[in-house]
């Protein structure tokens, strides 16, 4: 009997369309061909080649690939969820890195921009030529974004933002940045607006956070802004309130339900190579039971995450998914991409704990996918919320 692969197991083919797999296998074979043998490296390193990068993520059209016009590709969610998952299965922050760019940054501009937002920032975004950041998150209010400190003030027909965010993807390496402030245009969360900021404006900083053990091959900073003065249009004008930041954030949480499993897709392929290589007692690790039963296990968890995403992206396609059921999603394939990977690191023993094998390395970023855009705990209460109609947040 032959062996099969992880995907063949459960038939994952059968569920897409020639040009899903197409698009799939080009992000596979540019994945393996100019990502994967540098990825360590730059691990290690905490540095990443962004401007390099940019150029050929953008001409592969990976920036904003679901939306439509200024040069996006225009793609389904399902595809561009396979995307994630391929980009992941090389290194978390590379997926991170299309995540913030295409998801929020780019999103948050077509979904709520103006036609002049459009029309400056787009299409460069999306041939990699402009980068972009997302300031939502704030040093104490990562759950509770509502409660955010960072302000817009009116003086005259300007706004002059002060504040800072925390834990911004591409912060240091950005052109331009979406910044969500507290204003006086009305009361509470619903005086909550979005601000395109050029990272040139005066006042505005990006330093970047260091001693990382975790994303360590993508570009973490803290954005500061002081007295940063903006023209009226700035402001993005199509939303107003927490509605504009949260559904920028599901449209990327969308992205790692897919974009997870590819990490975990990528220690259980390593963990069975291992194991038919690796000689215990003079025969080979995968032919033991216990080795059998936890590659058995995974397999299966993964084919259920990789069943769930597709499920959810056709729903996504269709216009038809809820907040809830990405938080499903995305709850499920993080929590069970996460065990996998730790499992895979006891087949590879002490093997399993250097950067010759990518499986601590994916560990160590899915601690971060783990809390980031929202965490296990805020996701169960928002399953719980839709299951008991209780809102227990507070």
């Amino acid at each position: 009997m032959t062996a099969q692969s992880v995907t063949e197991l459960i038939a994952l083919d059968d569920l897409l369309d020639a040009d899903e797999r197409e698009i799939r296998d080009t992000v596979r074979r540019f994945g393996e061909e100019k990502l994967r043998p540098h990825v360590a490296g730059w691990f290690e390193d905490a540095k990443l080649p962004v401007r390099e990068l940019a150029g050929q993520l953008g001409e592969l059209g990976l920036f904003g690939m679901h939306l439509t016009g200024y040069g996006c590709a225009g793609l389904s969610a399902t595809t561009y969820g396979l995307a994630c998952q391929e980009l992941e299965a090389v290194d978390s922050g590379l997926r991170s890195f299309v995540s913030v760019q295409g998801s929020l940054a780019m999103f948050a501009l077509h979904a709520f921009g103006s036609d002049e937002h459009k029309d400056e920032w787009l299409p460069k975004m999306a041939a990699g030529e402009a980068i972009g950041c997302f300031g939502l998150t704030e040093a104490d209010y990562g759950s509770n974004p509502g409660g955010m400190r960072t302000n817009a003030k009116r003086d005259g027909d300007d706004w002059v933002l002060n504040g800072s965010k925390m834990w911004i993807t591409n912060g240091s390496v950005a052109d331009v940045a979406v910044v969500w402030a507290r204003t006086d245009l009305d009361e509470g969360a619903r005086g909550i607006r979005g601000f395109v900021i050029p990272t040139d404006t005066p006042g505005f900083s990006a330093p970047e956070i260091t001693k990382k053990m975790s994303l360590r091959a993508s570009v973490t900073s803290e954005l500061v802004l002081e007295d940063v003065r903006l023209p009226a249009s700035a402001m993005l004008p199509g939303v107003q309130g927490l509605k504009g930041p949260l559904s920028c954030l599901n449209e990327a949480r969308f992205g790692i339900v897919f974009g997870a499993l590819g990490a975990a897709r990528d220690c259980l392929e390593t963990a069975l190579s291992y194991a038919a290589d690796r000689d215990v007692f003079d025969k080979p690790l995968s032919s033991y039971q216990l080795t059998q039963a936890k590659l058995a296990d995974m397999a299966l968890e993964l084919g259920k995450g990789q069943l769930l995403a597709v499920h959810l992206g056709r729903r996504k396609d269709r216009g038809e998914i809820r907040p809830e059921q990405i938080s499903v999603g995305k709850l499920n394939n993080v929590r069970e991409s996460i065990k996998i990977a730790r499992e895979c690191r006891t087949i590879l023993g002490a093997n399993g704990i250097t950067l010759e094998y990518p499986v601590i390395r994916h560990i160590n970023n899915l601690e971060s996918v783990l809390t980031y855009e929202g965490t296990s705990e805020m996701h169960q209460l928002t399953v719980g919320k839709a299951l008991t109609g209780y809102d227990a947040f507070r």
